[in-house]
């Protein structure tokens, strides 16, 4: 029997089945990530870019069809077979895998870019913290890693309860409804997350209120964008 990843929400799995958060396109912050950080000395060909929580691979399908070398991983098995047929369809190539956001399956100092685009914040503190870790051992020294969680400002931390390893679970409104236990990330957080061994060059907080709803809703998170110390 296969061990189901300890960092993995088993609700994406069901999500992933039923045909919800399939994205066939990339999100705009990171095509502007990629390419405002791959290497400027190396062909395309030799850029290795991972996705820790890829999902259905709509950002690395962007960057295999780009002509980077793309990896990714999930914990959901639903999710890596909708990218792997969607990459063969288009005859691209990319390594994509379902494991352990804490437990890589790749070597160290492997990659030059990584990024996580709102798939850590779906496990605790402790399990984010080991995700980061082992984002930054297979990163090359001088990689780039985005970091993107949810903030705590976010409507849907206060529309929860308090849950264990720092989750907000039974989330009932602000848009988050149905995904299950998330975490909802302080400055703080972020800063402990990613411990020693990174330069952080920006840390933003976006917040966008939806005015239309009965009540204003908020949707907030952090962007933070980092580098491998040499």
């Amino acid at each position: 029997m296969t061990q189901k990843p300890v960092s993995f929400n088993e609700i994406w799995e069901d999500i992933y089945r039923d045909g919800r958060q399939l994205n066939r396109y990339p999100f705009d912050q990171i095509v502007s990530f990629i390419y405002r950080n791959i290497p400027r000395d190396k062909p395309r060909s030799e850029i290795r870019i991972l996705e820790v929580g890829c999902g259905a691979g709509n950002n690395l399908w962007f960057a295999a069809r780009e002509g980077f070398q793309a990896a990714g991983l999930d914990g959901s098995t639903a999710a890596i077979e909708v990218a792997r047929k969607r990459f063969e369809a288009d005859g691209l190539q990319g390594d994509l895998r379902v494991g352990d956001f804490t437990s890589l399956p790749w070597n160290d100092e492997s990659f030059d870019i990584a990024f996580d685009r709102g798939a850590l914040t779906n496990c605790g503190l402790s399990m984010g913290k080991k995700a980061v870790r082992e984002i930054h051992r297979v990163l090359k020294p001088g990689g780039k890693f985005y970091f993107n969680p949810y903030s705590v400002m976010h409507s849907s931390h206060v529309s929860g309860r308090p849950g264990p390893d720092g989750v907000t679970q039974e989330i009932t409104a602000g848009g988050l409804e149905g995904m299950g236990a998330i975490c909802f990330y302080t400055r703080r957080d972020v800063e402990n997350a990613l411990g020693k061994g990174w330069r952080v060059s920006s840390m933003v907080h976006v917040e966008r209120t939806d005015v239309l709803r009965p009540q204003y809703t908020v949707t907030a998170e952090w962007r933070v964008y980092c580098e491998k110390a040499a």
